[in-house]
């Protein structure tokens, strides 16, 4: 079945404009969904939707969305007070600047969505704009009103068309400095690093969409079969000693690696990345 669009307007660059709609990229598989059971009865549980103060139940039909002022006290919006609140990027899509393609971490995309053109006339501006922007390895920068938010949004190519990105606000991120704070500043050493990237040229390939695959859930699925069938299940135990108490020399590991050998454990010099001081001669075993 064909996506519907879940947004449609027009993409504007400077006096050029052209029709265009946006597809959800991502679709609903047949994934595994859970129900809550009352495991005495075997009956599913069902939620209501009640009054917080009377106790009484409320077709969810009838309901509107307000916005809280004051402890208890909240102002009712309908569909007419949103659809007046309407800016420019609700039905526009003005590309703003370009970027260099990249420049824009992974950490800022969020949610992404197919840019088609929504008419025959409005094809050649799209093509125009599209096999620019890869011709230039840039982004396009716009803004649009989604699920009644305003998002900072990027359009790149994508094989015939244009992909869209909805871009997380900076406020949202947490602090990168914060997150690696206790990450070693000193630079690790150049031969082990020289063998890491050896061993990275050695396990080089293309991306398969294969390797998206969700290995837990389609052993869920088995183990959801066994339980059907009334089979014990014993889960594996995991070795919880693995790569904590065996202590590995890390350039003899890189180098087991690319010979396609197991690296010896045991106790093991540890080297020192470059402008730390001092290191400790040796890690003892717990």
């Amino acid at each position: 079945m064909k996506a519907r669009p879940i947004w449609r307007g027009t993409l504007r660059l400077a006096l050029v404009s052209c029709r265009v709609a946006l597809l959800p990229a991502r679709q609903e598989r047949n994934n595994l969904h859970f129900n809550l059971i009352n495991p005495k009865t075997g009956h599913r549980i069902r939620n209501r939707t009640v009054d917080a103060e009377t106790g009484k139940a409320v077709e969810r039909a009838a309901l509107v969305h307000g916005y809280e002022v004051a402890k208890g006290e909240y102002v009712l919006l309908t569909e007419e007070d949103f659809e007046s609140a309407r800016v420019e990027s609700s039905r526009t899509l003005t590309i703003a600047k370009f970027v260099k393609s990249g420049s824009i971490t992974p950490l800022h995309f969020e949610n992404s969505y197919y840019l088609v053109p929504q008419e025959d006339e409005a094809a050649d501006v799209y093509a125009v704009l599209r096999e620019a922007l890869r011709r230039s390895d840039m982004m396009a920068l716009s803004r649009l009103v989604l699920f009644r938010r305003e998002r900072a949004v990027a359009i790149l190519p994508l094989e015939r068309g244009l992909v869209l990105h909805t871009l997380q606000e900076e406020g949202d991120l947490r602090d990168a400095e914060e997150a690696f704070a206790e990450v070693p500043r000193g630079a690790p050493d150049a031969e082990m690093v020289k063998l890491a990237r050896q061993l990275i040229a050695r396990q080089a390939g293309t991306f398969d969409p294969a390797d998206t695959e969700d290995r837990y859930e389609a052993r869920l699925r088995e183990v959801i079969e066994e339980r059907r069938q009334g089979k014990t299940i014993t889960p594996e135990v995991e070795d919880e000693t693995e790569g904590r108490d065996n202590v590995v020399d890390l350039m003899a590991a890189l180098r087991a690696s690319l010979k396609g050998t197991k690296p010896s454990r045991g106790k093991a010099k540890r080297r020192t990345p470059a402008g730390d001081k001092a290191a400790p001669a040796r890690r003892k075993r717990a």
